[in-house]
């Protein structure tokens, strides 16, 4: 195989800047920093321990700690720079040696309750304040394969030719607002979306696929360990549960 690297995807949002001292108490990181980067923390963690697991050592090295937040915090707000007006996608790229690479694409614009929401709306009711607004919606296929789990589907990798292999077998372009929920080759559950972390309304309540903590063939769903899935399990928006 040939070498990958490790990647997380933060949002750059200006707006962000004023979550501390807002009612978002609940938002974590952000409300305790004044950073235009979204739950940097959570994306630096997923980092942490894919790097662990491939024994990264350079890597853990350099991100480990406060000084290791704070650095990747630095060096991604270096890279925007502070006249940057308008959300961006921030893709950060870390390789075996530490070394980091930052590639930027525009992402569209979006409320705070959006990204911190307090609850989860139910389906088909009105959104209240605190809750998450209906964001673009997307149409799921499930995908007509059956995906092995591996430390490749656990941790977020450049290694993707499983989840490019499900789009194009579903015909789903770039551009479609579609995704294609994968399914575990060993025991038939739903393990995530190729692009998107999936939430289900079932028996009242919002659920979303097992992950486990550290990479195992034998526990969790497969999926990826991903920052949004974990901030709302912290926060008791969603809980975890296997799909059929």
């Amino acid at each position: 195989m040939t070498e990958f690297c490790l990647f997380t995807s933060v949002r750059y949002d200006a707006a962000l800047k004023d979550v501390p001292g807002s009612s978002y108490k609940h938002a974590g990181w952000n409300y305790q920093h004044a950073s235009p980067l979204y739950m940097l923390d959570l994306h630096r963690d997923r980092i942490l321990r894919a790097a662990s697991h491939w024994q990264w050592d350079a890597v853990t090295a350099k991100l480990a700690g406060d000084q290791g937040l704070a650095m990747l915090a630095r060096l991604v707000e270096e890279s925007v720079g502070s006249l940057q007006a308008t959300p961006l996608r921030v893709t950060i790229l870390v390789s075996r040696d530490g070394s980091i690479e930052l590639q930027r694409a525009a992402t569209p614009p979006t409320g705070l309750d959006n990204l911190f929401p307090r609850r989860l709306p139910t389906p088909g009711s009105s959104t209240s304040p605190g809750e998450t607004a209906v964001p673009p919606r997307y149409t799921l296929m499930v995908d007509s394969g059956l995906l092995p789990s591996s430390e490749f589907t656990h941790f977020k990798t450049t290694q993707r030719d499983m989840y490019n292999a499900a789009r194009q077998r579903a015909g789903v372009l770039p551009t479609d607002l579609k995704d294609v929920l994968v399914v575990n080759q060993y025991d038939k559950t739903v393990m995530e979306g190729t692009i998107t972390t999936p939430y289900f309304w079932r028996q009242g309540r919002w659920v979303t696929p097992p992950v486990s903590g550290v990479f195992s063939l034998g526990q969790g769903s497969g999926g990826q360990d991903g920052t949004s899935r974990r901030w709302a399990l912290e926060r008791y928006a969603a809980s975890p549960s296997i799909l059929f």
